[in-house]
């Protein structure tokens, strides 16, 4: 339990040192939502500036209107409407895969990564993260529909039995087993990237292969991990709803923005989170030792004394002539 403890402390003290990072990636929800929502904002306002409905829509919301005003021949195919909004979100998805390489890179660094540094870690890994994006979306593709149609067959098999609790039971059974596996595989595809950005592997599939060795062992420590990150999400997001319906008036616009914007900002923090906790994992874990070579220290030997040099010998004089 320590352990966990400190992967989410850990995990938690990264996004917050690095809370720039959110507030990026908010600015650029929001702004690409704002294009994208601009041609069914068109649209209803060409109805709704010359309707009285617009009142029921304005002071409070009522599905019925709502239901009618897209159904007018005036508002046009729906579809003009609904693929701006899913090419801004596969934008989006794409300007995730570009930027994540560097928060990943400024996560695992020890000082506030440079600008330069944020890009060129950016650039250099956008490609091996779309190689890894298609490889997960084929590998969690096939593990869901694999799963859904067998949670569908044993649904029908509880159906047919005489309990009536047995098809709840199989239902949530089945669907909290459904979320543990996506979980597993979000994990293992997370390690992945860390370990493409942080040791700057060129062969993604030798990535893909000891993020796989790394989760199967590691298994419990980071799934308790994410799920204890996931009801965190989850209680934001339903407390966000609560202040929706309960502290802002039907009538207050504002305050529906406001409280609907602050929620998607919090719902950000538990996803910059994981990547905190994948990141702490793979510095204490997957980060190959250095090898330090063994030597036997030599003793010191003392340098030689410089000793005087012995005086010179100097001759004495001849002795002089005795005269005769």
């Amino acid at each position: 339990m320590s352990e966990n403890k400190g992967l989410l402390s850990r995990g938690l003290g990264m996004a917050a040192r690095n809370k720039r990072y959110i507030v990026w990636f908010y600015v650029l929800n929001v702004t690409l939502a704002l294009f994208g929502a601009g041609a069914f904002s068109n649209q209803a306002h060409q109805i709704l500036d010359h309707s009285l409905y617009a009142d029921r829509l304005v002071h409070g919301f009522s599905m019925g209107v709502f239901i009618e005003m897209l159904t007018r021949p005036e508002f046009g195919p729906t579809m003009a409407s609904a693929a701006p909004a899913v090419d801004f979100a596969l934008l989006f998805f794409f300007a995730t895969a570009l930027f994540l390489p560097g928060v990943l890179y400024g996560y695992a660094s020890t000082y506030r990564l440079p600008r330069e540094d944020f890009f060129r870690a950016c650039g250099r890994n956008l490609w091996r993260f779309i190689r890894l994006l298609i490889v997960a979306g084929i590998v969690m593709g096939i593990v869901a529909a694999a799963l859904f149609g067998l949670h569908g067959v044993l649904e029908k098999r509880a159906a047919e039995s005489t309990n009536e609790l047995l098809v709840p039971e199989v239902r949530f059974a089945g669907l909290a087993v459904i979320f543990l596996v996506m979980a597993a595989l979000r994990i293992w595809f997370d390690l992945a990237q860390a370990d493409v950005v942080l040791s700057d592997q060129r062969a993604v599939r030798k990535s893909i292969g000891a993020a796989f060795r790394h989760t199967w062992r590691n298994l419990g420590r980071l799934l308790a991990s994410y799920v204890v990150i996931t009801i965190v999400a989850a209680i934001v997001l339903l407390a966000g709803l609560w202040a929706w319906m309960r502290l802002v008036p039907s009538t207050s616009v504002g305050g529906a923005i406001l409280v609907s914007q602050l929620t998607l900002l919090l719902l950000l923090i538990p996803r910059f989170w994981q990547r905190g906790v994948v990141v702490t994992y793979y510095l204490q874990n997957m980060v190959a030792p250095i090898a330090v070579e063994s030597f036997t220290p030599v003793p010191s030997v003392a340098p030689p004394v410089n000793e005087p040099a012995p005086a010179p010998i100097i001759p004495s004089a001849p002795p002089e002539p005795q005269a005769s």
